[in-house]
C-alpha cells in the first residue's frame, strides 16, 4: 500500500515537471512571435542617407524636381553631417528657384567641407542668377584657388566679368578654359565676343570659324554672318549663314535674345545691319513666326 502511494506521488511529480517544462517551451515559443523593432545603426543610416542622394541625381536628370527635393530633405534627416548630401539638396532647391534656401544649404556645405571648390562654383551660379556679379566673381576665385584648372568656373568666370565689362579679364578667363579643354566651343565663342566689342573684327571672325568646326550651332553661325557682312568680306556666304542660323534658332532674330546671350552692342549692330538686307526678309519673318519669345 505505501509503495502504490509512492508510485503515485512519483508520477505526479513526474507530470508536474513535464507541465513546468512545457510550459516554458510555449512561453518561449510564444514570445518568438512578438517582434522586436529593428533599430538601424549610425553607419546603416549614413549609407542609406548617400544612397537616397545618388537616387536624387537620377530624378534630377529627369528634371524630377519636386520629387528630388524631398527625396534630398529625407537624405539629410538620415545623414546630416553628409556635406555633399547637403550641397544635392541645394541643386534641387536652385531647380525650384527656392534660390534663398539653397544658399543655406550651400553654406552648410561649405561649414562641413571648406575646401570642396564645387561648392564655391555652384553659390557663384546662384550670384550670377541674381545678377550679383561681384559676388559671382568673388565665390568663382575662391572656388578657383582649389580647383584651378576648372574650365566650366573659368567659362563662368569670363561671363560674369564680360558682363561688367571687364573685357580683358574676360578674356584671359576664356583663353584659358579653351586651353584645358580645347573642344570647348562655347568658350572660343565667348572669345570672339569679346574681341568684336574691342574692334578686332579678324580676330573674332577667325575664331568663330574655328567654332563651327567643332560645332556649327546657331550662334556662332549668325555671329560670323554679322561680321562678315559688317566688313564686306563674302556677301553671299553671310547670306546663307544667317539664313541656316534663323532656321536652326529663331530666337536670334530677337535682339533680347542675342543680350541674354551675352552679345555686345557692336555686334548686335552689325546683325540689325545684316537683317535690313533684302534677301533675309522671307527667313527673317519665318523667324519671327517660329520663335519661342516675343519681343518687347
Amino acid at each position: 500500500m505505501m509503495l502504490f502511494i509512492l508510485k503515485k506521488k512519483n508520477n505526479a511529480l513526474i507530470l508536474f515537471t513535464i507541465f513546468i517544462v512545457l510550459f516554458s517551451l510555449f512561453e518561449n515559443k510564444a514570445n518568438s512571435f512578438i517582434p522586436e523593432p529593428y533599430e538601424p545603426n549610425k553607419k546603416e543610416l549614413e549609407a542609406e542617407g548617400k544612397e537616397l542622394g545618388r537616387s536624387v541625381e537620377q530624378l534630377l536628370y529627369f528634371r524630377q524636381y519636386k520629387q528630388a527635393n524631398k527625396l534630398a530633405e529625407l537624405a539629410i534627416k538620415l545623414n546630416p553631417s553628409e556635406d555633399k548630401l547637403w550641397a544635392i539638396l541645394a541643386k534641387t532647391e536652385i531647380r525650384l528657384n527656392k534660390l534663398k534656401k539653397a544658399r543655406q544649404s550651400l553654406t552648410i556645405a561649405k561649414n562641413l567641407n571648406p575646401i570642396e571648390a564645387s561648392y564655391w562654383f555652384q553659390e557663384a551660379l546662384i550670384d550670377f542668377e541674381e545678377k550679383e556679379l561681384k559676388d559671382s566673381i568673388k565665390n568663382l576665385e575662391k572656388g578657383l584657388l582649389l580647383d584651378p584648372n576648372n574650365p566650366a568656373a573659368l567659362f563662368q568666370l569670363g561671363n560674369s566679368r564680360l558682363l561688367q565689362k571687364e573685357y580683358d579679364k574676360a578674356l584671359i578667363a576664356f583663353e584659358k578654359a579653351s586651353i584645358i579643354k580645347p573642344n570647348f566651343w562655347q568658350s572660343i565663342n565667348n572669345q570672339a565676343l569679346v574681341l568684336y566689342e574691342l574692334n578686332k573684327e579678324n580676330k573674332a571672325i577667325k575664331l568663330w570659324e574655328k567654332v563651327l568646326i567643332i560645332n556649327k550651332d546657331a550662334e556662332p553661325m549668325l555671329a560670323l554672318a554679322a561680321a562678315n557682312y559688317s566688313t564686306n568680306n563674302n556677301k553671299n556666304e553671310s547670306i546663307s549663314l544667317a539664313k541656316n542660323a534663323l532656321f536652326k534658332n529663331p530666337n536670334y532674330v530677337y535682339i533680347q535674345h542675342q543680350e541674354e546671350q551675352l552679345w555686345g552692342k557692336r555686334l548686335q549692330k552689325a546683325t540689325q545691319i545684316l537683317f535690313k538686307d533684302p534677301e533675309l526678309k522671307s527667313s527673317i519673318e519665318k523667324a519671327k513666326a517660329n520663335a519661342n519669345i516675343k519681343s518687347n
